[in-house]
């Protein structure tokens, strides 16, 4: 089965929001929550995992 292309888009776009949030999440509360929020999103742990507890290596927010 293929995935169109506006649909993969709309995928990362709404992933790429999820973990936008996730981290808010953890700056303003905990870092538990946030992991809680982004597993509940179905966020890869791996991803979970690079973004909460290594910011260094978190891609840089383009505006």
């Amino acid at each position: 089965m293929n995935v169109s292309l506006a649909q993969q888009s709309r995928h990362n776009e709404e992933c790429s929001a999820v973990v936008n949030r996730g981290i808010l999440v953890q700056s303003s509360f905990n870092t538990v929550c946030a992991i809680e929020y982004m597993k509940s999103h179905n966020v890869d742990p791996k991803v979970i995992e690079r973004v909460l507890l290594h910011p260094d290596q978190r891609r840089e927010v383009t505006h």
